[in-house]
């Protein structure tokens, strides 16, 4: 997230490389590939997917900027692994995120509170952080963010989900996955992210 702020990139250039990186891991190991190497190649595959096109010497020059001592990666590292992604993605970049459903809903639902629309879509961002893409439909996931965001700022749109004819129970399951999430993430501390990496590297 560090280095996608340096490099100015999109949003949604973000979700697409962390959905590609999900992919990945869905048929490879960690041990095999090697997440840091991954990570890098993904956002890099990602700003050519979304055109936000980045340069892979801007990737390497700001990753090492940002952490001298854990990224020792070259420019042809992330070329190299480019093509071992790609085919572990079997050469399908294609990736529908939940933002273009999100700002229909919250247009059709009328909603006019801004703290909501804020919460919403910080809701919305964080969904990305999760497997949430990988087994859900997009646009159920908007839903669930607009369902959270509604019970926190106390307001009833129930008529308008009830319009929807949407399965209720789906998108508070949906909603149910996403707060859990969030109770868990205040555990992930980076020592325990930079101790996992550690054990990745023994094994390599």
């Amino acid at each position: 997230m560090k280095l996608a702020q340096h490099i100015k990139v999109r949003q949604r250039v973000v979700a697409t490389a962390i959905t590609y990186m999900r992919r990945v891991y869905v048929r490879k190991s960690m041990v095999e590939f090697e997440p840091r190497l991954v990570a890098l190649t993904c956002l890099y595959l990602a700003s050519k997917a979304e055109e936000s096109i980045v340069q892979a010497r801007n990737l390497v020059f700001y990753i090492k900027r940002l952490y001298p001592d854990e990224y020792k990666y070259e420019l042809k590292d992330i070329l190299g692994m480019e093509m071992k992604v790609l085919e572990a993605l079997n050469y399908y970049l294609v990736v529908f995120h939940p933002y273009r459903s999100l700002s229909e809903f919250l247009q059709d639902a009328a909603i006019n509170d801004v703290n909501m629309i804020q919460i919403t879509w910080g809701i919305c961002n964080d969904t990305c952080k999760m497997d949430l893409i990988l087994v859900h439909p997009p646009y159920r996931i908007a839903l669930a963010c607009i369902y959270i965001a509604s019970v926190q700022r106390e307001k009833d749109i129930t008529a308008w989900f009830e319009n929807l004819r949407e399965d209720m129970n789906l998108v508070k399951n949906i909603a149910m996955e996403i707060l859990d999430f969030y109770e868990n993430y205040r555990t992930m501390t980076e020592e325990r992210v930079n101790t996992a990496f550690s054990k990745l590297a023994l094994k390599q």
